[in-house]
Parts: C-alpha cells; structure tokens; sequence
C-alpha cells in the first residue's frame, strides 16, 4: 500500500518560494488503477517524482508499503525504486542505439539478473505486448504505439509492485493511445498497481479512481464503478 499524508513541496529561488504541493494526503492499495488529473501547473509532475522517488518532499510522509521513504537519500530511493517501480514516460525514453529486446533486457541486467533468465522473461514480455517479431529492430524503425508497447514491456520485466506512468498517450494518436490505455487496464486486471497522470478526461475513465489536483491540492477524488 502506498499513503502520502500532508506531503508538502516547495521550490525556492532567492526571490521568490513556490508551493507545488501543499498537504497532499490520501492511500493507494495494492491492485488499484488510479488516475491523477489536473491543470498544468498542478502539481501532477512534482506528486508523480515523488511517489517514483525520483525526489522527496519538503515535509509530510509517504509510506511505500513497508518503507518510510520521505527519509530516505539518494541511493536509498535508487534502490529501492529499481526493485519495485516500472515507469512508462509520454516520450518512450528508449534507447535509440539498443533492439527492442536490448532496451527491455535493460532492467534485468540493473537487477542482476543471469543471461537464461533475461532471455527467457524479455521474450515472455513481448510475446505479451505483441512485439516479438520486432525484437531486432531499433526505436526509429517503430511506429510510435510500437515504440510505447516495449516501453511498457520494460517497465513490466522486472515485475514491479506499481507501474507509473506519466502522459502515456501523449504522444501517441487516439488509436494507439486507446490501445495502450487497454494494455494498461490489462496489466492492472492481471495483478499490477497502476498509477498515471493524465490530461486527457477519456483516458482518466480507464482508472478505478481519479484524483484532481489544483493548485498542489487534492480536490476531489472519483470511484468509478468498474461494473
């Protein structure tokens, strides 16, 4: 379970303090889709490098299931994020110089993972996202929903506890954003914790709950019956 209570933000120069986020509070459970929505300047990227530990707050907490993470430096939230996390980001982030397969392997290898192994879960993961008869290829011979789908199968390799991911669709036309929100829903039905930011209300609807952020503030949160 993830719980954030009364996280707090601030970004400082010498003339001016700016609160992005201002006692952000509520709970993730295992299993959950959520949706985290809002304005640009809300606060969305600030909540989503925190809770990706790619950054800590300023005051409050946030428990990573047994972890107390607002504590933590560095290295701490590197190792822990590595074991645990799988990002999909709006611009794919693969590496234009590896294959397919080489950009998935990539997280394994991190993990330490032995050859038979990486093999053997790299091409299980593509198999799943339907792109294994692209394995030999680079990036740039990919459409941009293909290049989406291997980013979402090196986020998942490593089976992490929570899949982030930031603007998914972004970048991608209605098509294949809808077939990448359908990968998600998959994942998510199959066992995994989904978390995104999302501009897009269509999109928002894939998730169990919604929260709206404004003004680094939680607004107001949306159940949607998943009946």
């Amino acid at each position: 379970m993830i719980k954030l209570n009364n996280i707090k933000k601030f970004y400082r120069t010498e003339e001016v303090e700016t609160t992005a986020l201002n006692g952000v509070s509520f709970e993730i459970h295992n299993g959950e889709f959520v949706a985290i929505m809002g304005p640009s300047g809300c606060g969305k990227s600030t909540l989503l490098n925190i809770l990706g530990m790619l950054d800590n707050p300023d005051d409050g907490e946030y428990h990573f299931y047994e972890h107390e993470i607002a504590g933590y430096n560095e290295r701490q939230r590197a190792e822990l994020r590595k074991k645990s996390i799988g990002f999909v980001f709006q611009s794919f982030n693969l590496i234009d110089e590896l294959t397919v397969f080489e950009n998935v392997e990539l997280p394994l290898l991190y993990l330490g993972f032995d050859a038979d192994y990486r093999k053997k879960r790299v091409e299980e993961v593509l198999e799943q996202m339907q792109m294994m008869h692209r394995r030999n290829h680079f990036p740039q011979q990919l459409s941009g929903g293909q290049q989406q789908r291997v980013a979402v199968a090196r986020a998942i390799v490593g089976k992490p506890l929570v899949i982030f991911a930031d603007e998914p669709t972004g970048n991608l036309d209605s098509k294949n954003g809808s077939e990448v929100m359908t990968l998600l829903t998959e994942l998510n039905k199959a066992g995994s914790t989904v978390i995104m930011v999302t501009h897009t209300p269509e999109f928002a609807e894939y998730a169990g709950r919604t929260i709206h952020l404004f003004d680094g503030q939680v607004v107001t949160e949306n159940i949607r019956s998943m009946n």
